[in-house]
């Protein structure tokens, strides 16, 4: 579980104020590659996520994996002390990233304008429902509503029945991952440019909003809304889920021209594999019925490993949909370590995410789960300065 070289993000100090989801998920990333990742708890219970979902001697599960390689410092931050201890940290940080909602930090003497003029190099993550700005800015914002406002939820379900959510919190996480990556330019601005520090604003509908291909132009020059659609492509044929004879669930995916001729005759049915009309995908996709009534029929004729068998013999882009326990099982999560052992602190072994993406040279890892609440507290106090009996008395005080 140890890594054995340097990692691309070595000597690179990070505060975490943030707690739950897209923040903290942000920070995760930089955890992996090597970033020393100080995280900022309250006293009383520490980040919410502790006790989200299914739990392990009182602590959640999914903790064990979102907080790995972090460092737990507990800070009381209505205490005027533990501020403090708050500012000393973010004047050494390289980054600080926060998801609070706006202006709480700024009520707590730790907005953008105190924490870079005492650190002029900072790099600023701040991740909210709305953004910074806006006439939005100052309400309470989740992935859901990021999703919704951000156009995922309307397009994301079939045409007969209401809107669905993904089965995660995708908006936090696509939030998450764009604070990362402008985390990580603002830094390399700063190092190569000769730039300063900046605020980098990431708004969870903005995140969703970015990855909505092209919905814009599409309704700009031709009113086109996008509605939808089930698990088809619109506008892409075929590709679609279909269910085998033995009740399994395999995506097909034949859209592009040479891949649906093979397709077809891995289906015999070369008449349609030499149909002039379905030689491109417009002409496809105006007999997208017909076509998949074809695809639907051959599949639910068969078991699922046959199916899969004919699919990649024919050279055809095909998978089943997996469950966690098909993870667990599957050859190429095993080859390419995407399940990873470890172990609690209690001794109990268990089995976490491998760490993405891959580098081939200075890859991330995990170094240790997510820490006890205020575990490395004392250390970093000490680090900072701080005397034993000082630390004694901060905790005595309520401070930390």
């Amino acid at each position: 579980m140890e890594s054995t070289g340097m990692k691309p993000l070595q000597g690179v100090k990070v505060l975490e104020l943030g707690t739950l989801i897209a923040g903290p998920f942000c920070t995760r990333i930089l955890a992996e590659f090597g970033a020393e990742v100080i995280k900022i708890e309250s006293p009383q219970g520490g980040d919410p996520l502790r006790q989200w979902r299914k739990l392990h001697q009182g602590t959640s599960l999914w903790w064990s994996v979102q907080a790995r390689n972090k460092k737990s410092v507990t800070i009381n931050l209505k205490h005027p002390e533990g501020l403090e201890i708050v500012r000393r940290l973010a004047a050494e940080a390289d980054i600080v990233v926060e998801n609070f909602r706006p202006g709480v930090l700024e009520k707590l003497g730790l907005g953008w304008d105190v924490l870079s003029a005492a650190n002029p190099g900072l790099v600023m993550v701040r991740l909210s429902g709305f953004g910074q700005t806006g006439p939005y800015k100052d309400r309470p914002g989740f992935g859901a509503i990021g999703e919704s406002m951000g156009g995922l939820r309307y397009i994301t379900g079939f045409a007969d029945r209401p809107p669905v959510r993904t089965g995660i919190s995708i908006g936090d996480s696509i939030a998450a991952l764009w604070a990362a990556i402008g985390a990580l330019m603002a830094l390399r601005h700063r190092e190569v440019n000769g730039g300063a520090g900046q605020v980098v604003d990431v708004a969870l509908y903005e995140a969703v909003f970015a990855m909505m291909e092209s919905m814009v132009p599409e309704f700009d020059v031709a009113g086109f809304i996008r509605e939808r659609t089930g698990n088809i492509m619109p506008g892409i044929t075929p590709s679609n889920t279909h269910t085998t004879r033995d009740g399994r669930h395999i995506i097909v995916g034949g859209n592009g021209d040479a891949i649906f001729r093979r397709l077809m005759l891995a289906l015999g049915r070369p008449d349609l594999a030499d149909d002039p009309e379905l030689a491109s995908n417009a002409g496809r996709d105006r007999r997208a019925v017909e076509i998949y009534g074809v695809i639907d029929a051959w599949v639910a004729a068969r078991d699922g490993d046959a199916v899969l068998a004919a699919m990649e013999a024919a050279e055809v882009p095909a998978s089943p949909v997996f469950s966690v326990e098909d993870m667990f099982r599957d050859a190429q999560f095993a080859a390419r370590g995407m399940i990873e052992e470890a172990t609690l602190a209690d001794g109990t072994s268990i089995r976490i995410p491998g760490v993405v993406p891959r580098l081939a040279d200075t890859p991330g890892s995990t170094e240790w789960l997510g820490p006890g609440l205020g575990e490395h507290t004392d250390a970093i106090l000490t680090s900072l300065g701080y005397a034993a009996d000082q630390i004694t008395r901060l905790r005595a005080d309520g401070a930390i």
